[in-house]
């Protein structure tokens, strides 16, 4: 048995519920889920097409970084700029993403320490065996068997 193990809705309750999410954070209704979600604004790396995916905002030092092994992900290899709006203010940023695995590995551990299990469970979309915190080691090991990633948001 897998010690971490990544939870995803399925992909019908994600094109239902973005949609949702991104109307609500445009009225006052929003305002407590804009503490927590930002929308990225970027345009695909391949087709050109511009997306708004609202996500999980996570606060690092200087910047803001989303913890994801969402297939879009990929448009940020290399850097690319995006547009970010969290609580209520859009930014442009710059997002870099960082796919490897020990240092994906150390920024999950450190978040699940400064959220706890059980929070860090359902903020970061994991299921942690026997309900204990994972290691590193552990971590590592999920990072290449689920893809997750670090993108780091910086003020452009």
């Amino acid at each position: 048995m897998n010690a971490v193990t990544v939870t995803r809705p399925p992909a019908a309750v994600v094109r239902l519920l973005n949609p949702a999410v991104l109307a609500a954070l445009r009225t006052p209704l929003g305002g407590p889920l804009g503490r927590s979600v930002l929308v990225l604004r970027f345009t695909g790396r391949r087709t050109g097409r511009r997306y708004r995916v609202p996500v999980t905002a996570h606060r690092w030092d200087d910047g803001l970084m989303v913890l994801t092994s969402a297939p879009w992900r990929v448009t940020f290899r290399g850097g690319r700029d995006v547009d970010v709006t969290f609580e209520g203010r859009t930014t442009p940023m710059r997002g870099v993403l960082v796919e490897y695995a020990r240092t994906v590995a150390e920024t999950y551990a450190k978040r699940i320490e400064e959220l706890g299990p059980e929070q860090a469970q359902r903020r970061l979309g994991l299921k942690f065996a026997a309900g204990r915190t994972p290691t590193v080691d552990e971590l590592v090991a999920a990072v290449e068997r689920e893809h997750l990633s670090v993108l780091w948001l910086k003020p452009r």
